[in-house]
């Protein structure tokens, strides 16, 4: 039997890689027309044209079902639009809870916090603490609960701007707590942990790592894998075909630190120039692999 040339098996083999190509890219577009439909759809339902005509015509009897249900969509947007404008603006808020454990200290008084935190233009699951008053006769709150991630420092916050009150036998100056302010760093130290993780996105996606085809970014030695090295999302670990591993170090912002390539034959500092050049951010980065 006739074995087929190794020319023609191969331009098959590119023929069909363009088609799922073209394929991956129509499925991109189309995703990207329904979120801007979405996106459109919700701005003239909001808009104050759009609900004066709402209002105009509601009464009309031959269409009267069809406009109800117009003007209940225009409420719906119109009631998230203002919780979302609530929550960019009032990114931490506070309320009481009631702990239902009848052996709770100060009988069952708790204080939440909650920490809006926004990435990528969209809300994520807002974090909480809970605080109590655990200390007989004595104001000082501690903190009862929390659904902050571990890599966040928050024992270390604590113990500097809500220290426990001193004992009788204590001759230091007593500490006064600072709720506000320790409130606001931990919001920070927030956003700076999901900026880091979200830079690491951006990273992966101008390397060609999150394209829906699976293919990495084409250049010489492609890069095939980006990550984070550590909990805290400041070190990103740098993989290359070539078997070359690098390692980028940033500071709480995004400032670049250092980065080191190692390959068969030691430090790679070609890489470390090619890769990141006169860098100073990680952003800079990420537009030096998306011109790449």
């Amino acid at each position: 039997m006739a074995s087929v040339p190794e020319e023609i098996q191969s331009s098959e083999l590119s023929v069909a890689d363009q088609l799922d190509n073209e394929i991956a890219t129509l499925r991109s577009q189309v995703e990207s027309l329904k979120r801007e439909l979405k996106l459109q759809t919700a701005t003239l339902m909001t808009s104050e044209p759009t609900r004066q005509l709402l209002q105009k015509y509601s009464t009309r009897a031959d269409d009267g079902s069809r406009m109800q249900e117009l003007t209940a969509r225009a409420d719906e947007q119109e009631a998230h639009k203002q919780q979302c404008l609530y929550r960019a603006c009032a990114s931490i808020t506070t309320f009481k809870v009631q702990d239902p454990d009848p052996n709770a200290v100060d009988e069952g008084k708790v204080i939440g916090l909650r920490f809006e935190i926004m990435s990528k233009s969209r809300f994520l699951r807002p974090y909480y603490v809970m605080l109590n008053r655990p200390y007989p006769n004595s104001p000082y709150l501690r903190i009862h609960r929390h659904t902050v991630p571990q890599c966040i420092p928050l024992s270390g916050l604590a113990a500097r701007h809500l220290p426990p009150p001193t004992t009788k036998d204590d001759y230091d100056a007593p500490k006064k707590q600072d709720l506000p302010k320790f409130a606001r760093t931990l919001r920070r130290e927030l956003v700076r942990y999901h900026n880091r993780t979200a830079v690491i996105g951006d990273l992966r996606s101008a390397a060609g790592l999150e394209s829906k085809n699976g293919k990495a970014k084409e250049m010489k030695d492609p890069i095939v894998d980006i990550s984070a090295a550590d909990a805290q999302a400041k070190q990103i670990r740098i993989e290359w075909s070539d078997g070359r591993t690098g390692r980028l170090v940033m500071s709480d912002d995004g400032d670049i630190v250092k980065m080191v390539v190692q390959g068969e034959n030691g430090q790679d500092r070609e890489c470390v120039r090619q890769l990141i050049g006169e860098s100073v951010r990680i952003e800079e980065v990420i537009k030096r692999l998306e011109n790449a």
